[in-house]
């Protein structure tokens, strides 16, 4: 009987130095893979076959307001007129333009009347001038500039920031809950139509804050010539709540409910769906952000494969846990999600 030769063929096991503590670890870990059959995605077929790994920078381009989008990820608006807001909005500006990602700035109510704190909202030099970066207003200030005859603020904040656009947050239950908030004396969709009205050639967003929107207030932002509407569902960061921490028991207990009244981001999204789908015709609103509970990329690939307008995602907790302090974790965190996207690109088929 002939002694049996070892086999050594190129590129096999005995040539990656690396192999046997690989093997080591399948062994290990194979114990603690085991799948949940319970578990599974059934938002996506998963399609090995059909495309090679994704190279960077492979998801696609969307143009947004007449600048281009690398990415279909949005850095919602988060913070302003505090000392951590300017370490915060400068990192997620740097990521913004390394990743060709859009912004919107938080509150920029104090800079109406006061610059003390410009440098907050001064991320321009630092994203750089190919992405688009939006100011942000709540519909209550902006009710209040049109009524004092103070309009023309809204073109000069934004021109002093060099600013691609306006967003107008709409929060009634928030100021409500506010122990320092504003009372709305007109339905905010007048004020939105009086900037649209005013300032026909401003790129308008329009978005809640942490409840969504029912399908009457969609159907008539749908039918305004806005750049967007963002969705700002329930089940992200949802400020009514927030403002509740800030109350005493008694308004805890009382408004404790309100926290839970709201839209998801997927019903949202199937109920603009609906409408566009009902009349198309009327649409004027010419794209979708889609926030509120979007955690991971896989969320935001599906919502925005989802829509039946244009449609990108909006992150604002997730994004803020890594931009407080080190803009190499949050560079890390979104150079993650931008991958991910493009892996899910390649290999997922969103389940509609």
């Amino acid at each position: 009987m002939s002694e049996t030769l070892p086999i050594h063929l190129p590129g096999a096991a005995m040539d990656d130095p690396n192999a046997p503590g690989r093997k080591e670890d399948h062994i290990e870990l194979a114990f603690d893979s085991q799948a949940d059959r319970d578990g599974l995605d059934e938002r996506f077929d998963y399609e090995p076959l059909l495309a090679a790994h994704p190279l960077p920078g492979s998801y696609g381009t969307m143009d947004w307001g007449g600048k281009e989008l690398r990415a279909p990820l949005w850095v919602s608006s988060m913070t302003g007129g505090t000392e951590k807001a300017l370490v915060i909005n400068h990192n997620l500006a740097r990521a913004a333009g390394e990743f060709g990602l859009g912004m919107g700035l938080g509150s920029c109510r104090s800079l109406l009347y006061d610059d003390h704190r410009f440098d907050d909202f001064n991320v321009r030099p630092l994203a750089g001038d190919g992405v688009p970066i939006y100011a942000n207003l709540g519909a209550a200030q902006v009710q209040r500039l049109l009524e004092d005859g103070d309009s023309v603020l809204i073109p000069q904040l934004i021109d002093s920031l060099q600013l691609d656009g306006l967003i107008i947050h709409v929060n009634p239950l928030q100021e409500w809950l506010q122990p320092e908030g504003d009372r709305f004396t007109a339905p905010p969709l007048e004020s939105i139509r009086e900037v649209v009205r005013l300032f026909p050639e401003l790129a308008v967003i329009v978005k809640e804050v942490g409840q969504g929107m029912g399908p009457a207030s969609l159907k008539e932002l749908l039918r305004l010539p806005i750049l967007a509407l963002d969705t700002a569902a329930n089940g992200g960061t949802n400020f009514s709540k927030l403002e509740l921490f800030r109350s005493d028991a008694l308004a805890r207990m009382a408004y404790a409910g309100l926290t839970r009244v709201g839209h998801s981001a997927e019903g949202m999204v199937r109920q603009i769906n609906a409408l566009v789908a009902e009349n198309p015709d009327e649409v004027r609103c010419a794209k979708v952000i889609i926030s509120g509970g979007v955690r991971t990329f896989l969320d935001g690939y599906h919502l925005t494969s989802l829509s039946s307008l244009p449609a990108i995602y909006g992150q604002a907790s997730a994004l803020l846990r890594h931009a407080r302090e080190d803009y190499g974790s949050l560079q890390r965190y979104v150079a993650t999600q931008v991958r991910g996207l493009e892996l899910a690109k390649a290999y997922l088929r969103p389940r509609l």
